[in-house]
Parts: C-alpha cells; sequence; structure tokens
C-alpha cells in the first residue's frame, strides 16, 4: 500500500525541476516533519480544489497558501542546519520557470480578450445559427471548429464560445445540447494536444526544448482519431431535425477586429521564429507580439475606430451610480490594459500555486523515490499511457510536471506520446480538463457529469485508438531528444 501511493504521488505532485541540481547538499527530507506536513498540506489544498464547484472557493487560493506554507517549513529547516541559501535557489529556480509561462499565457489570453470584445467570435457564432443547419451538422460543425480552433486559441475558451453556439441553437434539445458539448470537450483537448499553443502541458514541453515545433504536427492525425472515432459513434444519437431560424440581429465584427487576428498569428510566428532562429525563449517572441497589439490599439483609439458603443459600455458602477459623458470618455475607447484586465488571473495564480507547491515537494525528495520505479519497471508505453488516464482524475498540469521533472531516458517517440495522452486524457470524464468543468457551469442542466460519463466507454476507444495509430505512424523516431 505505501509503495502504491507512493507512485500515485510521484505522479500526482511532481516538482517542476530537480532544483536540488542547483544546491550542493540536498538533503532528503521525504521522513522528516518538514515532508509530512508538507504531504498534508498539498493533499489537503490539492482536496479544496478538486471540490471547488461544490464549495465555490476558487482553486488558486488553497495552492497559493499551500506553496507559501511549504516553502516556510524547507527554509526554517534548511536555516537551522547552516544552508540558509539553499531553500532561497531552488525557489528562484522553479519561479522563473513560472514567470515564462505566465507571460507566454498573458499574452494569449490578452489578444483573445481583444477579439472577444472586436466581436470576432460571436460572428462567427451568428453565422452558424444563421445557415440553419441541422442539429446533426451543427455536431459536427462545433466539434471541427473546437478542433482546428484550439491548437491557436486554447481549449478552455474555444470550448466557450462553441458552447455558447450550441446553448443559442439548441436550447430546446437538451439531448443535442448535451452530446454537443461532450463533443467540444473532445475536440478542443485533441486539438491542442498537436500544437504548442493548445494546451499548457504542450507548452511546457516545447518551452523546455523536449519537441520541436515542427514535431508536434506529428501527432495531428492521432488527435483526429482521438476525436473522429467518438464522434462517428455518437452523432447516431444526435436528435433529428434543425433548430428554429434565429431572427435576431447579426452581431458585425468591430473595425480592426479581423486585424487582431492577423497580429496573433504573427505573434505566434515571432514566437516560433525567436525559439528556432535565434535561440531565444519564446516568451520573448510572445512579448514582442504584445507590442504589436499595444501600438495597433493606439491607433484604434486616435483613429476613432476603437469606439466601444455605449450599449457596450457598462452604464453604472459598483455603487449604483450613473456613468457620464464628462467622466473619463476615454474610457469608451480601445483600452489593451483593459483586455489584460480581463485574461484568466484566477487560473494564472492557480498555475503559479501548482508550481510552487510541487517544486517545494519535488525538492524535499518524493519525487526522486519513484521516478525509477514508474519509467523502469512499467515501462515507457504503459507509463505513458497510464500518465494519460490520471489526467482525467486530476488536472494535467502536475501530472505533465512529474514526466518533464522525472525526464526519464525514452525514444522521441515517446516523448509525443505522453504530450498527446496528457492532452488528451482529460476528455474521458467532464472533470478531467478545464474546457469540461468550464462546459458543465455554462450550460447547467444540460451538460453533467453523469451525461458525460455515459459516453467514457467510446471516448476510451478513442484515446487507445489515437495511442495505437501514433505508434503505429511514430514508432520510427527512436532517437532521444
Amino acid at each position: 500500500m505505501k509503495t502504491l501511493l507512493l507512485i500515485l504521488f510521484a505522479m500526482l505532485f511532481p516538482s517542476m525541476a530537480f532544483a536540488t541540481e542547483s544546491v550542493h547538499q540536498a538533503i532528503d527530507l521525504t521522513d522528516s516533519w518538514v515532508g509530512y506536513t508538507a504531504l498534508i498540506v498539498f493533499v489537503v489544498a490539492y482536496s479544496l480544489v478538486i471540490l471547488e464547484e461544490k464549495l465555490h472557493l476558487r482553486k488558486s487560493k488553497p495552492v497559493l497558501l499551500a506553496a507559501g506554507i511549504i516553502w516556510i517549513c524547507i527554509a526554517i529547516y534548511y536555516k537551522t542546519h547552516g544552508m540558509p541559501h539553499a531553500a532561497e535557489v531552488a525557489i528562484k529556480h522553479n519561479f522563473l520557470e513560472y514567470a515564462e509561462l505566465f507571460f507566454f499565457l498573458l499574452v494569449a489570453m490578452t489578444y483573445i480578450n481583444a477579439m472577444l470584445e472586436r466581436n470576432v467570435f460571436e460572428a462567427l457564432r451568428d453565422w452558424l445559427i444563421a445557415k440553419g443547419f441541422s442539429y446533426r451538422t451543427l455536431f459536427w460543425l462545433t466539434g471541427v471548429l473546437a478542433f482546428f480552433i484550439s491548437p491557436v486559441a486554447d481549449n478552455l475558451t474555444t470550448a466557450l464560445i462553441m458552447c455558447a453556439v450550441v446553448l443559442a441553437v439548441g436550447k430546446n434539445q437538451p439531448k443535442f445540447v448535451a452530446l454537443s458539448c461532450i463533443n467540444i470537450v473532445i475536440g478542443a483537448n485533441a486539438g491542442g494536444a498537436f500544437s504548442p499553443f493548445g494546451d499548457i502541458t504542450t507548452l511546457m514541453v516545447w518551452q523546455k526544448g523536449i519537441v520541436q515545433f515542427d514535431e508536434f504536427f506529428r501527432l495531428f492525425i492521432p488527435a483526429v482519431v482521438n476525436f473522429a472515432l467518438p464522434a462517428l459513434i455518437m452523432q447516431f444519437a444526435v436528435p433529428a431535425g434543425k433548430p428554429d431560424a434565429d431572427s435576431g440581429e447579426k452581431t458585425p465584427i468591430k473595425q480592426g477586429g479581423l486585424i487582431i487576428v492577423v497580429l496573433f498569428i504573427l505573434t505566434i510566428a515571432t514566437a516560433v521564429s525567436f525559439h528556432n532562429f535565434i535561440n531565444l525563449p519564446p516568451v520573448f517572441g510572445m512579448m514582442l507580439g504584445l507590442a504589436y497589439l499595444k501600438f495597433f490599439g493606439y491607433y484604434l483609439r486616435k483613429s476613432g475606430q476603437g469606439e466601444i458603443d455605449k450599449s457596450d459600455a457598462p452604464t453604472s458602477n459598483a455603487v449604483g451610480h450613473h456613468e457620464t459623458e464628462a467622466l473619463e470618455p476615454e474610457k469608451h475607447g480601445f483600452d489593451i490594459f483593459d483586455k489584460i484586465a480581463k485574461a484568466e488571473w484566477d487560473t494564472l495564480f492557480f498555475f503559479y500555486g501548482v508550481i510552487m507547491a510541487v517544486g517545494g515537494l519535488g525538492f524535499i525528495g518524493y519525487l526522486g523515490i519513484m521516478s525509477e520505479y514508474i519509467y523502469g519497471e512499467l515501462g515507457a508505453t504503459t507509463a505513458n499511457i497510464l500518465v494519460g488516464v490520471l489526467s482525467a482524475i486530476v488536472d494535467n498540469i502536475p501530472v505533465m510536471f512529474a514526466v518533464l521533472t522525472m525526464n526519464p531516458e525514452m525514444p522521441h517517440y515517446q516523448w509525443l506520446l505522453v504530450t498527446l495522452t496528457a492532452g488528451v486524457g482529460g476528455s474521458l470524464l467532464s472533470i478531467g480538463s478545464a474546457a469540461g468543468v468550464a462546459l458543465m457551469g455554462q450550460a447547467r442542466g444540460y451538460y453533467t457529469f453523469f451525461s458525460h460519463l455515459k459516453w467514457t466507454p467510446v471516448i476510451a476507444l478513442g484515446y487507445a485508438a489515437s495511442v495505437y495509430v501514433h505508434l503505429l505512424l511514430n514508432s520510427h523516431m527512436i532517437t532521444a531528444p
């Protein structure tokens, strides 16, 4: 039982990197009061994360607290043993890793919010509704769009946009909404698996330099299989007929909306070029891309094209006093900092808490206990498949941290395999990915844990088929990275 718990712990609670390499004399604290305290604190914190929907407690709060407590315990122990700077070196290493991912994600989120404000995605939704497609056609269209948008946007944002379409056209067909939401979750997660920008886990693998940008596209066909096979089976359960035509007004794309889309593509190209051609971290390319958007936002404001309709602007403030035209009229213009403020800050802070907390646990020594066993005894293929199954139960971010920090010696196609399984494994359960959790809230009453669970065997069939196709197509990549 103790061995089983250690295996589970090593997979769930990794560190961001072996920070002990920066410390000449690391101390094994796994059997000390520091280790036990850290374990208890993190398990309690992660339990609160899992119960977020029940407790209405944002997931960032418990992990932020846990990270602070864990590193306080580590610092006290090392200081009392004559190594006052050991914890400092280790925590800076983990924080630097987080900083790179933070700014990368912040730029991507800012662009997405700018496109939302310019009605780019609402126009897409209205176009689909106006076409008068059948329920089955909409089932496929929203799934395919989720698959192809998520590599550029992210799986969470993509799923929310497509769910808005489904709810708009299928509110009188609960079964259609439920099946479409399942299909959207699968499509968004599968699409995110073959792009560095589709999911945080793929972004981490790319930024670590383990998988190069062009190599992610080797996962395209396995990802298609992962999405298409369950969709082919589920489509027969989609209700017949088509929704009533929508007589509402169409939402036009605001001035500059399509240019922002082009700037986002250019920003991604800049990040890739920084990594591939001048050996700079991709995050610096993303920050340069933020400058593109900031200058374009300046142009929109000065030219008057960035004006926000009064109907779009807030009509009253927090205390109920009405805004007037004389009160800071610039607030009605395009403001890039408003887009930054609307980023998913709870997700970003949760990400910080996870990295720092599990970084502390790895520094204590728990990860080293089982790293050789997991990949040595079980074998790389079995271990990587289990990574995907485990990511359906807990967030795939800490699971991928585990693999990256173990850094097992395995062929390059196995690194691609774990990238695939960590990305698509979350589709097995509705709670296994951010997209699924978000849609349970957005489509409350239509899409539930049990409506998704009913189709888990079909989704698992797609999962197994995608693994088989990957091994069939890419197992010739026998060289280690």
